[in-house]
């Protein structure tokens, strides 16, 4: 995983936040120069009722059809007009509410105290002036827009991760299926020479040792072929008995371990807790992690394993006494290519991860780590019916 393709969310994230931003200052902006507009023509408003209460039709020369057309053409700021003894005359542009005397006697109180200074009406009573639907829609629409872009950053990041993550699986499966076409070329050669020699040197005690040891290594070979083979497919699932299996992990790698290195798991006559695996792949994850945890001791130390059952989980604890994690590896450990080896790809415990999750439906994460200490990997799985 590269470092521009693991900030693509972050990206995404700041990218709509300065839309939002840039959205929330623009519309505040026009919401504010509409609101002056109106302001202004409420002024008018006010100015035009001034002049027709003053306008007596005795100076012919006065005309005050502008200020009539200034009155009757307010289509959009919504007005209440409130009679000084209770009540109102006239309600316009509620949205069709207008008959609902309910509503309106509500938005008049509202207007009361929170609108704009009232107009004076010339045969009695006050005009309130509220705001524009245009206007409020105005102000809500950046967190219209919030959310509309919150959505899509959203929908994006989930998009990014499962192309990635079916990415991953693309090559995951094509490398599995690959290596163990590789592996069985190989395979079936040294199994016509084993066939060679057991014929050849039958009666030679010591070649047919190595013969022997040769024939244990093949089948070691065609069984992680095999392992290879199963990844992209849906593996078949059999009750076993957990302890049985680990006692099998243990008793392989115990042979190829250091002298000093200490192995402490249960006995397999410890219980009979039934847990649903694949063995071949299950096997393979045990393996991986005793295999890191042989690495981080150096030669030295205590490999342990714990069983226990909570829920109907059963729960298998990996623990060693290692260099242990930094904290600030401790969320990347399971990620492709990561690793602080000199050498390594970075795979084994993301296999691991993918084994114990997508093929068991169990969980895998690290209980507990410390810098010079050691280290506990912690399994769940479904114990079997």
């Amino acid at each position: 995983m590269t470092l521009t393709t693991s900030r693509w969310p972050q990206y995404l994230a700041l990218i709509g936040l300065v839309i939002v931003v840039a959205s929330v200052w623009y519309t505040n902006r026009l919401a504010n120069q509409l609101s002056v507009i109106e302001e202004n023509y409420v002024r008018f408003y006010e100015a035009s009722m001034r002049d027709i209460t003053n306008f007596d039709g005795s100076d012919v020369a006065e005309d005050v059809s502008t200020q009539q057309e200034i009155i009757g053409n307010n289509t959009t700021i919504p007005a209440i007009w409130a009679l000084q003894g209770g009540g109102y005359q006239e309600a316009i542009n509620w949205g069709g509410r207008e008959a609902d005397t309910a509503y309106i006697l509500e938005q008049l109180d509202y207007l009361k105290a929170n609108g704009k200074p009232p107009v004076e009406m010339p045969y009695g009573g006050l005009m309130y002036f509220g705001t524009s639907t245009l206007i409020t829609k105005l102000r809500l629409f950046p967190y219209i827009q919030l959310a509309l872009i919150g959505t899509f950053v959203v929908i994006g990041v989930f998009g990014i991760n499962q192309a990635r993550r079916a990415e991953q699986n693309r090559v995951w499966v094509g490398l599995a299926k690959e290596t163990a076409h590789q592996l069985g070329t190989p395979i079936s050669a040294i199994m016509g020479w084993i066939e060679h020699l057991n014929l050849m040197y039958a009666e030679n005690g010591e070649i047919m040792e190595v013969s022997t040891e040769l024939q244990k290594d093949v089948e070691r070979l065609e069984m992680v072929a095999n392992r290879f083979s199963k990844i992209g497919a849906t593996p078949e699932l059999d009750p076993v008995n957990i302890y049985t299996e680990l006692d099998k992990c243990r008793a392989y790698m115990e042979k190829r371990a250091p002298r000093r290195v200490r192995f402490t798991f249960p006995p397999p006559d410890a219980g009979n807790i039934q847990v649903a695996i694949n063995p071949l792949l299950f096997d393979w994850v045990i393996e991986n992690l005793v295999r890191n945890a042989l690495d981080a001791m150096d030669g030295k130390g205590e490999i342990s394993s714990q069983v226990t059952e909570k829920d109907g989980k059963v729960i298998i604890d990996i623990s060693d006494t290692g260099k242990g994690i930094s904290t600030r590896n401790l969320r990347r450990v399971f990620d492709p290519g990561f690793t602080t080896k000199k050498r390594g790809w970075g795979l084994g415990l993301s296999l691991v991860k993918r084994i114990v999750e997508e093929y068991h439906r169990g969980r895998i994460v690290v209980a507990h780590s410390e810098v010079g200490k050691g280290t506990t990997f912690r399994i769940t799985l479904p114990r079997a019916s």
